[in-house]
This record gives structure tokens, sequence and C-alpha cells, in this order.
């Protein structure tokens, strides 16, 4: 494992709920004032924990993604990455959770009291169809 970064230390978040990234060739999405639906064909589906970089950040910083990556990459942690306006987030297999907030921890970032979530998250026994999908 390499030495800390040299990027500031990033403040990071475990979010409580699993997410999921699907692929699709055909998609809907409605949005009104009650409700947003997303309708489409399931051909592969990734579930699990998010981390997101607490945010907003200034859009005058650069690097910001691969200083949040790299750990997760030398720690041979897949990813999926998003970033949005304000912040970034990855995705992580549940089984590795564990393993990416070490990581992450061990390169300086600050997971302050998401030491038991980690923990926790690692070992929801999360379904393929638990978000309750029809495939």
């Amino acid at each position: 494992m390499h030495p800390p970064s040299r990027s500031p230390s990033l403040n990071l978040i475990v979010l409580k709920q699993p997410f999921f990234v699907i692929q699709i060739e055909f998609f809907s999405i409605t949005r009104t004032d009650e409700e947003v639906s997303v309708v489409g064909e399931i051909h592969e589906e990734l579930l699990g924990p998010c981390i997101k970089i607490k945010g907003p950040m200034t859009h005058d910083l650069t690097g910001i993604m691969a200083a949040f990556t790299a750990p997760l990459k030398e720690a041979e942690v897949p990813i999926f990455a998003i970033s949005t306006w304000n912040t970034d987030y990855v995705l992580v297999p549940t089984e590795k959770l564990q393993e990416a907030c070490t990581a992450l921890e061990k390169d300086g970032m600050d997971l302050r009291g998401n030491e038991n979530f980690c923990h926790i998250i690692s070992s929801w026994p999360f379904e393929n169809n638990s978000l309750g999908l029809v495939i």
C-alpha cells in the first residue's frame, strides 16, 4: 500500500441505503410533483453501499476523484463512480465495504463516525432482488 496521499483529507460518508446500477436498452423516467418512476428492462444489476464525499465542493479543485479512488484501486476494491455538481460518490460491492473503508482511512480520508456502520453494512445480506425489482 502506498503512503498516505498528498491530497488534503477528504471527509467521507457511507450512505445508509443500498444503491443499484443497471444496464438497460429501454427506459422511461417520469417525474411528477409526487414521484419519480423508472421503467426498464434489467440486464445486469449491481447492488451495494455508496460512499460519498461530504460536499459541496468548489469547482476549481482537481484530482479529487483520483485521490478518492486510488486507495480503492490499490486495495483491489471494484467501484462504480458517479460525479455530480456538488460532490462525488463511489458504489462498492457489499462484501468489499470494510476493505474500502480501511483503505480510505489508511490513505488519510476521514471516515470518523462510519466505523461501526462500515462493519454493519458489510454483513448485510443484500440479495439480487432485495430492492423488490420485477425481473
